[in-house]
């Protein structure tokens, strides 16, 4: 069973840079996808991007597309999220989550998911 736990969300003012962590145990962290979703205040939870295992292909948002990037570690079993030039709109819950096949859009599709870490964008 795969764990996931997110760090470095915070409070931080538009045009900001953040980064989040995203530490798995339990399992085979170098073949599994690893992706980030968020949900705002009110609204759906919606894809941010993801990561095959090499590390190698990519998927953004467009929302996001140009200003976060998605990275991995695989020797420190972690998953990480540079968050550049960040609007208020970016505030949301960011979940890190893991899947040993599905690298898309489907929330519902990844098997593994963390607690949640708060970003707050302030104007």
């Amino acid at each position: 069973q795969v764990q996931l736990e997110e760090s470095g969300g915070r409070l931080v003012e538009a045009g900001d840079s953040l980064r989040l962590s995203c530490s798995a145990s339990g399992g085979a962290f170098g073949t599994l996808v690893m992706g980030w979703f968020r949900q705002a205040s009110g609204k759906e939870r919606e894809f941010v991007a993801a990561l095959n295992w090499r590390g190698g292909a990519t998927a953004y948002a467009a929302s996001v597309k140009g200003r976060f990037t998605i990275t991995r570690d695989n020797a420190k079993n972690t998953a990480y999220l540079q968050m550049d030039n960040l609007k208020p709109e970016d505030t949301a819950v960011y979940y890190c989550v893991a899947d040993e096949t599905y690298s898309g859009y489907d929330s519902s599709r990844y098997d593994y998911w963390g607690q949640g870490t708060q970003v707050t964008v302030s104007p």
